[in-house]
């Protein structure tokens, strides 16, 4: 498991707000465990692979620490976003803004969008599903990162409806 999937499994159970995960894989566990303001990580590996998994383990506290310094900045931003429309998450999957690396995104920030638009693409159980907007407007914020894991109903676009 690479250290960027690794990354993205911690902000995953962060914002879930399961309090345990367990991932148990041929060659090594991984435990993660919320409960308080900051997700601990607990990792048991088999020590065939010592060397380039001491590196992970080092790597993936220190993400767990910026996920939950993001989590703390979020609610003061959305005091100010009431004005806008959320655009949310219709299904659990993970979350693309271009349908090919090749290809351009298919919303920017300050872009005007109407009904039927496509927004993004959500892959779920290896089917991509576009997810077009229900509303016309100006994109305000991209939400979410991309090729990131996202769970049902979660923001991801805030579009000025004006």
């Amino acid at each position: 498991m690479e250290i960027k999937e690794i990354q993205n499994l911690i902000k995953f159970v962060a914002k879930s707000g399961a309090s345990e995960v367990k991932l148990e894989m041929d060659d090594f566990k991984i435990t993660i465990k919320t409960g308080s303001d900051e997700p601990n990580v607990t990792y048991l590996q088999q020590p065939m692979q010592a060397a380039p998994q001491m590196q992970q383990q080092a790597a993936a506290p220190q993400a767990a620490q910026d996920t939950s310094l993001q989590a703390t900045a979020a609610p003061a931003a959305s005091a100010s976003e009431d004005k806008y429309i959320t655009v949310k998450s219709p299904i659990i999957g993970t979350f693309y803004r271009k349908p090919s690396p090749d290809k351009p995104n298919f919303a920017e920030v300050g872009d005007s969008i109407k009904v039927g638009d496509t927004l993004c693409i959500i892959e779920a159980m290896k089917l991509f599903n576009e997810i077009e907007s229900e509303v016309s407007g100006t994109v305000v914020k991209i939400l979410i990162d991309d090729s990131s894991p996202v769970e049902f109903d979660q923001p991801l676009f805030l579009v000025d409806p004006s």
